[in-house]
């Protein structure tokens, strides 16, 4: 395994708005990490393209002057998964990110059905599921510590652990030496949690942050109209540019441990404004304004 990074915390970027709808095409990526250079992040979510090998991928973003940061390894972690699947892929993303250098990543369970119909509520909440799930998510925190890599929990909407209620239930139970904290903003207030709250709370586990604000329109369920989640986040009006939304980001920021090593990455799922450059931009903007000096 190659020495790990420096810690020295940076802006990055995700490029997920690019390739939402387009696809992870080399022309897309390309796109993104154009416009990454031009706007002047320094680092990219490490997602290595199937058949690309990590010494490729990094000489890949190197030319657009960026370098890997932390990733996300995801699965439902419910009982529909096949653990032994489940595991396997996260030995083997464990081993490709520690080749890029990298000590940590992002944990996430994702698109349970119910809740990518009904999300942000804790819908067909189930006692049971969840402390399934945080068994799965235990085993797949020791697969990848074996591979040298730090899990974080990353909030999201959609799936198992939702909630306040089902976050704190799963780092609560896993405990420290198991999962480490990577909350997402704007995840963490669409579904009713108070992000300040939950920084100070776990601060001497975060190793990561995910960066978005959102728009007071769906934060209520009741205004919803029988959309879902995908409906809901390309409407504009739920994900938006840090400092144009409902979150305090003052208090966000004041809240992070002193000692912080992680990077700050930028991820708005779907931009409110005209197009994924803009909306790189103006974030891009906003972090250099806003957050810590060491960051850049």
């Amino acid at each position: 395994m190659t020495a790990a990074s420096p810690r020295t915390p940076r802006i990055a970027a995700n490029p997920i708005p690019y390739w939402a709808k387009a696809g992870k095409t080399r022309e897309v990526f390309e796109r993104a990490f154009a416009d990454f250079q031009r706007i002047g992040f320094t680092a990219v979510k490490a997602d290595i393209p199937e058949g690309m090998t990590a010494d490729e991928y990094r000489e890949w973003i190197a030319g657009y002057g960026l370098a890997p940061s932390l990733s996300l390894f995801s699965s439902p972690l419910d009982e529909t998964v096949d653990m032994d699947d489940v595991l396997e892929s996260a030995r083997r993303f464990g081993a490709a990110q520690a080749s890029l250098g990298l000590d940590r990543t992002m944990l996430s369970s994702m698109a349970v059905p119910a809740r990518m119909e009904t999300p942000a509520v804790g819908a067909d909440f189930s006692q049971e599921r969840l402390d399934r799930a945080i068994e799965n998510a235990g085993r797949v925190c020791e697969v990848l510590i074996a591979e040298g890599i730090r899990p974080l929990h990353h909030s999201h909407v959609g799936g198992v652990f939702e909630t306040e209620y089902e976050i704190t239930s799963l780092l609560d139970t896993l405990g420290p030496d198991l999962l480490g904290f990577g909350p997402d903003t704007g995840h963490l207030r669409w579904a009713g949690a108070d992000p300040v709250a939950l920084i100070r709370r776990y601060a001497d586990r975060i190793g990561g942050i995910h960066i978005k604000d959102v728009y007071p329109d769906f934060l209520d369920p009741e205004s919803y109209d029988g959309r879902g989640y995908r409906e809901l986040g390309e409407s504009k009006r739920l994900w938006a540019e840090p400092g144009r939304g409902v979150l305090d980001f003052d208090a966000i920021v004041a809240a992070m441990p002193d000692d912080y090593d992680g990077d700050y990455m930028i991820e708005i799922d779907h931009p409110s404004v005209q197009d994924e450059y803009e909306s790189h931009r103006i974030s891009f903007e906003w972090a250099r304004s806003a957050l810590p000096a060491s960051a850049g």
